[in-house]
């Protein structure tokens, strides 16, 4: 049970970014803070580090999906400036 809202959760908070990574590729242009998808993705990273090493699944994927989805906004801010 409890891993079922877990999953639940990091579905919902995972496909909030789809929208907007979608966008992004779409538009060529991130409209977010160059400082915010930093940041994001370095905590993004850590967390993802931390998941593993407690072995909890469910933050490894939400997180690494975070980061990857932040990484994408991140190279098309810097291409196409």
């Amino acid at each position: 049970m409890k891993e079922l809202v877990g999953l639940i959760g990091m579905l919902l908070l995972v496909s909030s970014w789809i929208p907007q990574t979608l966008e992004t590729i779409r538009n060529k242009k991130c409209p977010l803070n160059l400082e915010f998808v930093l940041v994001y993705i370095v905590g993004s990273t850590l967390l993802a580090i931390y998941s593993y090493l407690i072995g909890d699944w469910v933050f490894l994927t939400l997180n690494s999906l975070a980061a990857l989805q932040s990484g994408v906004n991140l190279y098309v801010k810097l291409r196409y400036k």
